[in-house]
């Protein structure tokens, strides 16, 4: 059907915006979630995120494989959110993959082909300070490129700023 990239800074209303545009979608609705609630603070994201989502959405707790879930599920939901790309590269990282770019094109081929609207979200990280240590500078390197590669395969982009959507593609 087709695929939507949202991305923008922490906290700058991606989430919401993405949930708000899939339930302009058929029912039923899926949610994919790529981060691990490994201590306490980030329990209490998962939680507020379930919050605010409700139970309209039926959610798949994934940190790596998203273009299996797509491709499983996508006859079964009008609309699929996947948040987020940036939280899941890590994820990759800690796994050992070496291609991003591979995994990341599997993601784009299973949404592309979806029957289901597949909204990516992705947090931008390249505007602020070089980091100081190697890890952080590549894990940001490979966000501006996991997020070039998205942009360009995606049917529409937006860039969120101060919670307000800016469409630019």
């Amino acid at each position: 059907m087709s695929c939507i990239l949202i991305g923008g800074g922490s906290r700058s209303g991606k989430s919401r915006f993405a949930l708000d545009y899939a339930r302009r979608h058929k029912r039923p609705l899926a949610f994919i979630a790529t981060a691990e609630a490994l201590d306490h603070e980030m329990q209490e994201r998962v939680a507020a995120h379930q919050a605010d989502r409700g139970p309209e959405f039926k959610t798949f707790e994934e940190p790596i494989n998203l273009a299996r879930i797509i491709v499983d599920s996508g006859n079964s939901f009008g609309a699929i959110v996947v948040d987020c790309l940036s939280l899941r590269l890590p994820n990759l990282m800690h796994a050992g993959v070496e291609d991003i770019r591979r995994e990341t094109a599997n993601v784009l081929h299973a949404a592309a082909e979806s029957p289901a609207a597949v909204l990516l979200v992705t947090n931008e990280v390249g505007c602020g300070i070089v980091p100081e240590n190697a890890l952080a500078r590549r894990f940001r390197d490979l966000a501006g490129s996991m997020n070039q590669q998205t942009a360009e395969a995606a049917n529409e982009a937006y860039w969120m700023v101060f919670g307000l959507p800016l469409r630019i593609k």
